[in-house]
């Protein structure tokens, strides 16, 4: 019996665990493909793949991001393969699995919650004498002898024994492009926690999966090419002695490749972060943390157990050690949070300077308490996925789409990291908080149309420079302690350290006539110990730095400014950014040379 299983990613790079899960299981008994598109893929492409693969069983693994475009493609499926079974699953369907079977009448069975046992089962069934009324954990229809079709929801199945389960990830069509591509990987099952927001609150306790064939499986996939893997696990870090164990093991054999946790922060022992601290290598871990809310009132209603001082002192040693990335995140819109305490949520949490910051908006997922509670705090939300609120009785929708450019703008600014210095700069001495920045230029960016038009990376820095130079001009408070000489030295010098190799164009006005500039140029090959030893070291002769460098005059003193953090005009820059090979790849490095006076010029 041939058997598609599909799924629409969000993006092409992403890989679905649970159809390997599923295929792992059952192979051994059905003639079983992956077949895997995204969210993005045309319709008609997805329907004809699927048409072309003549299935006798196609199942669709359902997420809140892919649910509507996977209904299109079964909507078009039937029509063209009648016979063909459809089967949905995933968390979107594992709950109020009656409503998707009552919307979805072109959908013949849905499997609820853990998938392996309950959809080789089905299979079986399907394949044999039609005892759907066995197979727990499933939904069908039974065709009454009336004619009608009576949708029929059998008890849930018991847990899996993981101890049981094949692994997903040997399949040999998975090589060629497991090191383009991230891959997903489970060590445990389900969640200690009971956040009512989160559908992991559901399942109680939480299983492992044999560490030896963890281990097992992890070395085999970074022997084939893997360089991503992003670990599932709810709580990574649950188990002290585990967690511990695991980096270890990751560590001693990662071989380059990265691999990204969910953890909770509070509960980081002390001694596992002292051993990340010495002996993680740089860049192989990234962490997730998620945060939500600072708002004690707002945790206690969402069952949440936080000790925001414990997160912040392992978000802090995680920083100093400078090995590890984060990614923090909120959620807007939780029980109790009204604009002005979000906004101290939002500053609480930026004040950690985490690398990523993901501001996110609550959405009502179908089986959770805060889909239930939705009545006792006022919530009006998207009747369909995802299911985003737009409202409550302390959050209008106002505050809502606000707060949203807040969102805009810092995912292009801060998460993507264009130009750090200038931003420190920006929310520790001018603005009133972060968040104020941020929401003020959001606004900014909102009023001028440019959420619905393209930017390229000069576009990125000509803005804030347009908001900057309108909000001196503005006359407040804040506004006397911008200095724009300062900000745009600072912007000068990210905009150069966003380039690989040295830039065709600025978006600013370049001021340094073409007779200075050579004089410098000479200045720096005759003597370039002016600028420092690593920087003779380097040897360049002047055509090399016409060709690969870039220079800059700023009317401060830049490398006191990037050491102290403090700003002195008793010396002007002369700002060098070389671009050369560095560690085997291009870079732009960056050299200083202090100017004593405002009139100091070359030699």
């Amino acid at each position: 019996m041939k058997v598609v299983l599909a799924t629409l990613n969000a993006k092409y790079i992403h890989t679905s665990l649970a159809l390997r899960c599923l295929k792992a299981y059952s192979e051994r008994d059905f003639d079983i493909d992956i077949a895997e598109y995204t969210i993005k893929d045309p319709v008609m492409n997805i329907v004809s793949d699927l048409y072309a693969r003549k299935p006798k069983v196609v199942g669709f693994s359902c997420y809140i991001w892919n649910i509507e475009e996977t209904i299109t493609v079964i909507d078009m499926l039937r029509k063209i393969m009648p016979e063909t079974r459809i089967i949905l699953g995933g968390p979107e369907v594992s709950y109020d699995t009656g409503f998707w079977m009552e919307r979805l009448p072109q959908v013949d069975y849905i499997v609820v919650g853990e998938g392996e046992e309950t959809f080789h089962h089905l299979l079986t069934e399907i394949a044999g004498s039609g005892k759907y009324h066995m197979v727990f954990g499933a939904a069908y229809r039974k065709e009454l002898p009336d004619g009608t079709m009576e949708i029929r929801i059998n008890p849930p199945r018991p847990k899996l024994d993981l101890a049981t389960l094949p692994s997903p990830h040997r399949f040999p069509e998975d090589e060629p492009t497991l090191a383009n591509r991230v891959v997903y990987f489970e060590t445990s099952r389900g969640c200690p926690f009971s956040c009512q927001f989160c559908l992991s609150s559901i399942e109680v306790g939480v299983r492992y999966f044999d560490i030896e064939r963890t281990k097992a499986d992890i070395l085999y996939l970074i022997g084939k090419g893997a360089k991503l893997i992003k670990f599932v696990d709810r709580t990574f870090n649950i188990k002290r002695d585990y967690a511990l164990e695991m980096f270890r093991f990751l560590i001693e054999n990662h071989q380059g490749c990265v691999f990204q946790f969910e953890i909770t922060a509070d509960i980081m022992r002390p001694e596992v972060l002292d051993y990340l601290a010495e002996h993680a290598p740089p860049g192989i871990f990234r962490f997730e943390i998620g945060v939500q809310s600072t708002n004690d009132i707002t945790n206690e209603a969402v069952q949440r157990r936080q000790n925001f001082t414990k997160l912040t002192r392992t978000v802090v040693k995680v920083k100093e050690s400078g090995k590890i990335d984060q990614h923090l995140d909120l959620i807007a819109g939780l029980p109790h949070e009204d604009y002005n305490t979000f906004r101290k949520t939002f500053n609480d949490v930026f004040a950690l300077r985490p690398e990523e910051l993901q501001l996110g908006f609550l959405k009502m997922l179908r089986g959770t308490g805060m889909r239930l509670d939705a009545e006792k705090y006022g919530y009006i939300f998207m009747d369909r996925a995802p299911y985003e609120i737009l409202g409550n009785n302390l959050l209008p929708f106002d505050d809502i789409i606000r707060i949203k450019r807040v969102e805009d703008v810092l995912e292009k600014y801060w998460n993507a990291h264009r130009m750090d210095h200038t931003l420190l700069h920006l929310v520790e001495q001018v603005f009133d908080s972060p968040f104020d920045f941020f929401q003020q230029f959001g606004d900014y960016w909102e009023e001028r149309g440019w959420q619905r038009i393209g930017h390229q990376l000069e576009d990125l820095f000509a803005r804030l420079w347009s908001f900057l130079a309108e909000y001196k001009a503005s006359g407040s408070e804040a506004a006397s302690r911008l200095d724009l000489d300062v900000v745009l030295g600072l912007m000068k010098y990210d905009y150069f350290l966003n380039h690989n190799y040295k830039p065709r164009k600025v978006w600013w006005s370049f001021e340094m006539d073409k007779q200075e500039q050579a004089g410098w140029m000479k200045q720096l090959t005759d003597h370039p110990e002016d600028v420092s030893g690593d920087f003779a070291v380097v040897g360049l002769a002047e055509r090399e730095l016409h060709k690969h460098a870039v220079i800059e005059r700023l009317p401060f003193d830049l490398e006191h400014y990037l050491h102290a953090g403090k700003v002195s005009k008793d010396a002007d820059t002369l700002l060098l950014m070389v671009y050369r090979q560095k560690e085997g790849r291009p870079a732009a490095v960056p050299y200083t040379m202090r100017l004593e006076s405002q009139s100091q010029q070359p030699i």
